[in-house]
């Protein structure tokens, strides 16, 4: 807490410098409007927070700058963009039951009970971050497996994805959960022995979240914080906010007029109804000195694969009785897409699954021809492609929001739920590319974590931190440096109507850049899986120093 109130501090005194300023000695790296690499060694920024000049070794710096920065010869690079995120779920999992990094249920459990000894208080013990394929499990964990650490309050952890959730038995009595509780439309429960086990899926974890405290105003303004404090140490200037409540983005809001909100958030509703809300009529204006705005809307199309809620269009491998869940009718769908898109708001569709991408395309498709203009349509995730649907993508100028830090994660859990032979347009990255489909990377951040490094890493070497698989797993879609980085900047602010301020440090665009100790361009998979922002720049203001 005592570094949070020093953070808050900092970013109420923070105010871009009214004085021309001269970043020199610096091995400088951005990509131009076209996507083409650019190399420089002193930057000119204006008092605007914009970038006034890119010099090289021959060029005349400013006589008498403002200020003046000395890169010392480090690596300067156009600040990160995580095309998909979760900002106020990050902010929340730093505050709550973190376990992300547990290996075994016995030491999920471990840390289940230690944490509600520590926090007596607490009516319900609510954490996030659980993954039984990475226990190695066999099954989803059940309301015993709780109920033998705290019988004697609500437990709910959200899974590592998002889109599942385990209740102990105080918790399905709290919500009024039996034997005769129905899955709505669009969700699974999890039945052993007639009852419920314990485990939600997709729409039915709404049973239990309905029931669980809610978190109060001062709550998420101390998760936004944390979250932006963790973002700036590992570089990323701006995310795409997929799923925003109007609670968080008041919380935005406050953190802005308080002077406090330092990364930019391109925010998309998490239902239409929230989208109405916040911004009426339309997209908002850029606010804050392009800080914030409201851009368009996320759609759940169906769920994950890790909780077998993917839509496939043929059985899971290791469930063959299951396809998956489509969370919306195709009428549905196609209401939302128009209602949407009639006020130009922007659409991103939630889609994991084959059976999901190609629903999402043929909805694309069936409404292309009545709603002219540039409409940018983002399919989220894009995990499992048939390979016949991925030239459609590109066909109807569908921007891929992939995540490339996914693959080394799910690789293994991939291979059990779709077999070796379904594995051809899985993570394809590559064959997007080739096929002329607009790529823009993140991170799903708290699913993975934000830092975009590793990421890139996996992209271009289809490895985990360890190196593995040797070769890479399907190696043939990994990409070059070039494209991980213009998914990370350039094309990630294209894929958010932001390529206008955003992504490039081309003249005329915000000052956004990081400060690192390694060429992206040339260093190998395992030293930029290792590589740390030693500064964090954004509109032409430092606001974080490794160590500082």
């Amino acid at each position: 807490m005592k570094r949070l109130a020093l953070t808050v501090i900092a970013l109420l005194l923070a105010a871009p410098a009214q004085a021309d300023t001269l970043v020199d000695n610096v091995n400088g790296i951005t990509l131009d409007k076209d996507g083409k690499v650019v190399r420089f060694t002193g930057m000119v920024i204006g008092t605007d927070g914009k970038v006034k000049q890119l010099l090289d070794r021959k060029d005349k710096r400013p006589e008498r700058p403002d200020f003046k920065e000395d890169g010392k010869g480090r690596t300067l690079i156009p600040g990160m963009i995580d095309a998909h995120g979760h900002l106020m779920g990050l902010g929340l999992s730093l505050m709550l039951l973190d376990l992300s990094d547990t290996r075994s249920l016995a030491e999920a459990q471990a840390a289940i009970k230690k944490y509600a000894d520590e926090n007596p208080e607490l009516p319900w013990i609510i954490g996030r971050g659980w993954n039984q394929e990475k226990w190695g499990l066999g099954r989803f964990p059940t309301a015993a497996d709780l109920d033998a650490v705290v019988p004697d309050r609500p437990v709910w952890l959200e899974r590592v994805d998002g889109h599942a959730g385990w209740a102990n038995s105080a918790a399905m009595t709290a919500a009024k959960i039996t034997a005769a509780t129905k899955a709505p439309e669009g969700g699974r429960i999890e039945i052993v022995d007639g009852k419920p086990a314990g485990v939600f899926v997709d729409a039915a974890v709404a049973l239990i979240d309905s029931a669980k405290p809610k978190p109060l105003a001062r709550d998420l303004d101390r998760a936004f914080l944390a979250a932006q404090q963790q973002l700036l140490a590992q570089g990323i200037t701006a995310i795409a906010d997929m799923g925003t409540t109007i609670q968080e983005w008041q919380a935005y809001r406050r953190a802005g007029d308080k002077h406090q909100l330092a990364i930019r958030i391109l925010s998309y509703g998490g239902d239409i109804d929230n989208m109405a809300l916040i911004a009426g009529p339309g997209p908002t204006p850029w606010l804050y000195d392009d800080k914030l705005r409201m851009v368009g809307v996320k759609l759940y199309l169906d769920g994950a694969l890790g909780s077998r809620g993917a839509w496939l269009k043929a059985p899971y491998a290791d469930a063959p009785g299951q396809k998956g869940l489509p969370l919306l009718t195709p009428a549905q769908l196609r209401n939302k897409m128009v209602r949407a898109s009639m006020d130009k708001f922007q659409v991103a569709i939630h889609a994991i699954g084959d059976a999901a991408n190609a629903e999402a395309l043929d909805a694309i498709t069936d409404l292309t021809a009545d709603l002219p203009g540039e409409r940018r349509w983002r399919i989220e995730h894009a995990q499992i492609v048939d390979p016949a649907d991925i030239p459609r993508f590109a066909k109807l100028g569908v921007i891929a929001s992939m995540q490339p830090i996914h693959q080394p994660s799910d690789r293994l859990m991939a291979e059990a739920r779709l077999g070796p032979d379904r594995l051809k347009g899985a993570y394809a990255w590559r064959s997007m590319e080739n096929a002329g489909v607009r790529l823009a990377f993140g991170s799903d951040v708290p699913v993975e974590s934000a830092n975009p490094f590793p990421g890139i890493a996996a992209a271009i070497s289809r490895t985990d931190a360890q190196g593995q698989p040797f070769g890479g797993w399907h190696p043939e879609e990994a990409v070059s440096r070039e494209t991980a980085l213009d998914g990370f900047t350039r094309s990630a602010a294209y894929a958010a109507f932001a390529e206008d301020r955003l992504g490039t440090l081309m003249p005329g665009m915000r000052a956004d850049f990081l400060i690192v100790d390694t060429d992206l361009l040339l260093a190998s998979p395992e030293d930029i899986r290792k590589m740390v922002p030693l500064e964090t720049w954004i509109g032409g203001y430092r606001y974080y120093k490794k160590g500082g």
